[in-house]
């Protein structure tokens, strides 16, 4: 990023937030920031972590930037972009709004050059990883810029089918719940089996992030990796048997597709405007 660049965020909410805070740490200023953030708290919030001063509706101060981030609910945004759109046809659109397709969000915003991600909620804490989708107008040198921006909050793939980020959605996008839900369950069976929800809990937590950590820095698949962990007759291979036998696999991956189908059908709603 450059002391030449401005970038608009409209909403100012987590999103935004962790996008706009990895920025600063990376050298950008306040002054290169406007915020469009109707919500007074949210607001008040900005200008204490940033010193950014959120105006409450939009206007004229939007013509100066040149990338405009959509951090909005997937509902609002038409209705949102409409006073924006007179502002910043000239400027590259990045949408984190989940479910809203480039052929609606070019309507919306009266260009395009439009580039659509969806990420995932630890890019609160810089370990994200978004799926990008840029439509044909979108130049190698925009596509630098959002990466720059978006490599704020971790990792990025680009794909070349916007109907991939459905599946980057049901993946990723989803995917921290998921762990959750595990983390959730795997509390759960170590008081049940005497420990503290405490000391199970950050068994638990430890467990996904190590084991997070090995797949990554390894070469091998997460099948090697599973099977280097299990011996025939052991305790490890007694769990797996029992998840095996429960049909959690292919529940799993039903799961998934269920997302998917929803991040689908979300897209159809959301783009009727």
């Amino acid at each position: 990023m450059t002391t030449s660049h401005h970038i608009a965020f409209i909403g100012g909410g987590n999103m935004a937030s962790a996008i706009i805070g990895g920025l600063i740490r990376q050298g950008m200023r306040p002054d290169q920031f406007t915020v469009i953030e109707p919500f007074a708290d949210t607001a008040a919030k900005l200008h204490k972590d940033f010193g950014i001063t959120a105006l409450p509706a939009a206007d004229a101060a939007l013509a100066r930037a040149d990338l405009v981030v959509w951090a909005v609910k997937p509902q609002v945004f038409s209705e949102a972009a409409a006073p924006v759109m007179p502002h910043t046809r000239a400027a590259l659109h990045l949408s984190v709004a989940a479910g809203i397709r480039t052929d609606s969000i070019t309507r919306w915003v009266g260009t395009d050059r439009v580039v659509r991600c969806m990420p995932n909620t630890p890019a609160l804490v810089g370990q994200g990883i978004t799926g990008l989708f840029a439509c044909p107008s979108v130049t190698p040198q925009d596509q630098t810029l959002v990466e720059q921006v978006i490599g704020t909050t971790g990792q990025f793939i680009w794909v070349q089918q916007e109907s991939q980020l459905d599946a980057v959605t049901a993946l990723s996008g989803s995917g921290p719940a998921y762990v959750f839900y595990f983390l959730e369950a795997m509390t759960e069976a170590g008081v049940g089996m005497g420990m503290s929800p405490e000391q199970a809990y950050q068994l638990a937590v430890a467990t996904f992030s190590g084991a997070a950590s090995l797949a990554a820095a390894s070469t091998e698949s997460p099948e090697v990796l599973r099977q280097r962990v299990t011996s025939k007759g052991g305790t490890t291979y007694a769990a797996l048997t029992a998840m095996e036998a429960a049909g959690i696999k292919p529940a799993f991956v039903k799961a998934m597709q269920a997302a998917e189908q929803r991040a689908r059908e979300l897209g159809d709603e959301f783009g009727k405007a």
